[in-house]
């Protein structure tokens, strides 16, 4: 049974683990109402990662997720890449990458470096010197597939934040 405290704090009065805050709502569930736009979506999405190591796309994706701040895909990739094979350790320090740089190989730095760039698009253009090592790592085929997975997370992502959809319920390979 949970209590709540005069400064608003929810126990569990069982003994049991603190009692969490109530799930949200999602807005809307826009697959639902945009049935073909979600279908066109996932056939992009196939699409775009055709050619790239499975482990190499959730890092992007996760990196992705984490700069747009969306929990579902958070939820979604994270699990998508522990059931491919990554390591919590690696994926935990995705988030700081920049300062845990040798858990990652050259190439996954140049790819997530370029998630960064064409993610945020502060400066409205993504910097020579990042397309530049990416270039280096991936030929021009998986270089175009790299950019298609990063451009499609990135749309994912805003459906996602937009229509607050709820993370927690993925199972890897539901939507496959």
């Amino acid at each position: 049974m949970a209590t709540t405290t005069n400064t608003g704090e929810s126990t569990d009065t069982t003994g049991g683990a603190p009692a969490y805050a109530p799930e949200h709502e999602p807005r809307t569930q826009w697959a639902k109402h945009a049935p073909e736009v979600y279908k066109a979506m996932v056939r992009l999405d196939a699409a775009a990662g055709q050619g790239l190591d499975p482990r190499l796309r959730e890092l992007v994706k996760i990196r992705a997720s984490q700069l747009n701040h969306c929990a579902f895909c958070l939820d979604m990739h994270t699990k998508d890449a522990l059931a491919a094979g990554e390591s919590v350790e690696r994926i935990v320090q995705l988030a700081a990458w920049e300062e845990s740089r040798h858990f990652y190989s050259e190439k996954e730095l140049a790819a997530i470096e370029l998630t960064e760039a064409v993610t945020v698009l502060t400066d409205g253009f993504v910097p020579d010197e990042v397309y530049g090592r990416a270039a280096a790592h991936f030929d021009e085929a998986e270089l175009a597939q790299l950019i298609a997975s990063i451009t499609v997370i990135n749309a994912w992502n805003r459906f996602g934040v937009t229509t607050r959809a709820v993370p927690g319920h993925y199972t890897p390979g539901q939507y496959k």
